[in-house]
């Protein structure tokens, strides 16, 4: 049973946790990136899913027993590739720079990530009111973005003396473009393994709760592409060594987890609020919202301190734009009951 309001309100804080989740990172010093990356890995993407699964849904290997194989391989089709989206994301960010790559990529993963799961599962809605609003916000989402990528390119303009050669700022955006088709794959997994949560509703889990039928295989499939690129990392940098410093860093590297994968437990409690429509009017909201508290928290750290104000007032206009698309995705939800 869908409850908007509620669901509304689920997203504000998944999108608000999200865009938090990296803040610990800049205090694990003593480690290479690979060392927090791999340990946020296995805590984020292995321990807490199947912790949560085992604890929340009875019978849980019943559960996986009782649907087509073929839909937990799906489900885990999707992991893996939202897995080698963090992967991409990654190595982007070190080519174009963190603002230009989080806009691209959480642009094209709002839009591609409704979308599909529009034309699959609500086609006969495109010719109606809330078919024509949730595009109209789509469009507004990538407007958003692109609003918010350009400020970022200048930001960085502005913050760097050296300059990428153009090869090198081509492979970043194909990369980042490859990236937010690739992270658009969790959002698939949720639309597509609606099986898995029935299956888990009728073993005795809750309507909140059973979604985490679906996080276990989508996490523990996403896991692969990072824990490879991890290890591969540390023996090219020789920086396995760097375990052995800072102790605390292992807290931090759980906190990030634990703020991250809060964030995706609220973000499908949320969609299942929104009701069968959620995959539709969620992710494109979790994203926008994600950029809005990313530009926040941004400002309010002094990353745009020493850029002029130009950027920073394009910065804040394809925030607002990212605002009116939130409206425009609230009010059709009230065509979609």
């Amino acid at each position: 049973m869908s409850s908007i309001p509620s669901g509304m309100a689920t997203l504000i804080i998944a999108g608000v946790m999200n865009a938090s989740f990296t803040i610990p990172m800049k205090y694990t010093r003593k480690w290479a990136w690979e060392n927090t990356w791999l340990v946020w890995t296995i805590f984020a993407l292995v321990v807490l899913p199947f912790a949560t699964a085992l604890v929340t849904i009875p019978k849980l290997p019943m559960v996986y027993g009782s649907v087509r194989p073929g839909i937990i391989l799906e489900v885990c089709g999707f992991g893996v590739g939202w897995g080698i989206a963090q992967v991409f994301f990654g190595v982007a960010v070190d080519m174009i720079g963190i603002a230009l790559a989080f806009s691209i990529v959480l642009g094209i993963s709002a839009a591609v990530g409704s979308l599909v799961p529009m034309l699959s599962l609500h086609r006969d809605h495109l010719n109606s009111t809330a078919g024509y609003a949730v595009l109209g916000a789509d469009a507004l989402v990538l407007l958003g973005v692109m609003l918010c990528a350009i400020a970022g390119k200048m930001r960085e303009s502005a913050s760097t003396q050296s300059e990428s050669s153009g090869n090198r700022i081509s492979q970043g955006l194909m990369l980042s473009v490859l990236c937010g088709l690739c992270a658009s794959s969790m959002n698939f997994g949720i639309a597509f393994g609606t099986p898995l949560t029935q299956a888990a509703r009728y073993s005795g889990a809750s309507g909140v709760t059973a979604i985490n039928a679906i996080w276990l295989p989508l996490l523990l499939a996403g896991a692969v592409p990072n824990l490879f690129y991890c290890v591969r990392l540390m023996k090219r940098n020789h920086s396995v060594h760097m375990y052995r410093a800072g102790r605390s860093h292992w807290a931090l590297a759980a906190v990030m987890a634990v703020f991250w994968f809060g964030s995706t437990l609220l973000y499908g409690s949320a969609a299942d609020q929104l009701g069968a429509w959620g995959p539709v009017l969620g992710w494109p909201l979790f994203m926008s919202l994600i950029v809005i508290t990313a530009t926040t928290l941004g400002v309010l750290t002094g990353e745009w301190k020493s850029c002029r104000m130009f950027p920073l007032g394009i910065q804040w206009s394809g925030v607002t734009v990212l605002v009116l698309a939130i409206f425009l995705l609230a009010a059709s939800a009230r065509y979609l009951q």
